[in-house]
């Protein structure tokens, strides 16, 4: 099913939550809510969901205005993060909750129903728990369960807000390839809000970035990594150095080292601020170009090497080598040479 956002606004009391938000979703697609806490994703999640409703413009599915449907209507399964699994039901019971709560013809067979959480169970990988409750199961277990009731109503969107942030490090990492695998086999337009941008570069067809109620970019996960359309992208997206500095002309001044400012660009002259990310970071003997630093220490992270300096302004720099790479020592005075930047005005 496809999703259509238009013109979205919606306030809280003062507090402007959405602001014009304007989001096409595709068919099939899965498609991440990127951004800082208040930045507005998960209320626009809810909004999808029904649960909340819009200020201001409409949701079209598949072209259908859905201000009118209620909750059940929208047919959108919902993942919480937290799970919100009912503790007295086994697993089998809560994942057959919401076919066995329908009214009348709506409702499913009882022995469609155990077919439909059979089948379910072994798509999440949790065949042979059905009769454990969710305290007798792990936080990723549940995670599974909750998505498999979710997925149980055939819905036509799927809708996850944080789906993984209460689970540790390992736990997300498995998840993450397990869902992009669920995803994969269903079809099903997948809607997921997550403030985790590995999580989200790693999982999504498309990233949105929300940033204070407003899309900043809406792109594939290598656009807006390579491409970032704005300083907020930039600095939220990956890591990224900030410098100040000065455009006049084509030529960009910044920390003493004067810079091309990009063809066609339409920054105009004035303050800039220069982000350039760690690895596109390189040292040079000094006196042989670049910025002018000096190293402040040196630290080891598993195939990579990161590098702390300092320029002689006072600026602090981190670049990032491979850990083959001959290492720079703490004390020295080093040339660092930006390979591909990104230039915003100064705000």
């Amino acid at each position: 099913m496809g999703i259509d956002i238009r013109n979205v606004g919606k306030r809280f009391g003062a507090f402007t939550a959405l602001d014009d938000i304007n989001l096409s979703i595709r068919d099939g697609e899965l498609i991440a809510l990127l951004g800082p806490s208040g930045s507005g994703k998960t209320t626009l999640l809810r909004v999808i969901a029904g649960l909340e409703q819009a200020d201001a413009g409409s949701v079209l599915f598949d072209g259908v205005d859905a201000g009118g449907l209620d909750i059940q209507s929208r047919r959108a399964g919902f993942v919480f993060q937290h799970y919100a699994l009912f503790r007295h039901m086994t697993v089998a019971d809560n994942v057959a909750f919401g076919l066995r709560v329908r009214k009348g013809a709506a409702r499913p067979p009882e022995a469609r129903i155990r077919e439909r959480v059979r089948e379910l169970l072994e798509l999440v990988q949790l065949a042979g728990l059905e009769q454990r409750y969710p305290a007798q199961l792990s936080g990723g277990q549940r995670q599974r369960v909750a998505l498999a009731r979710a997925l149980a109503i055939e819905p036509r969107v799927l809708l996850l807000d944080e789906p993984f942030g209460a689970l540790d490090a390992q736990v997300r990492r498995d998840l993450r390839r397990w869902l992009r695998e669920i995803h994969h086999q269903t079809g099903l337009t997948t809607v997921f809000v997550t403030h985790d941008q590995e999580e989200a570069l790693e999982l999504a067809d498309r990233v949105a970035i929300l940033n204070k109620g407003r899309i900043e970019q809406i792109g594939t996960p290598a656009q807006v990594y390579d491409q970032p359309a704005s300083a907020f992208v930039y600095g939220f997206v990956g890591e990224a150095n900030r410098l100040s500095g000065h455009k006049a002309g084509e030529v960009l001044r910044v920390g003493g080292l004067a810079l091309a400012a990009p063809q066609g660009d339409a920054l105009a002259d004035g303050a800039v601020a220069l982000f350039v990310r760690p690895q596109d970071l390189q040292p040079v003997a000094p006196g042989q170009g670049g910025w002018q630093a000096q190293v402040e220490s040196v630290q080891r992270s598993g195939p990579r090497q990161r590098i702390h300096a300092r320029l002689d302004d006072g600026t602090p720099l981190e670049l990032e080598l491979p850990a083959a790479t001959e290492s720079v020592q703490v004390g020295a005075r080093v040339g660092l040479v930006p390979a591909r930047w990104g230039a915003f005005a100064e705000r």
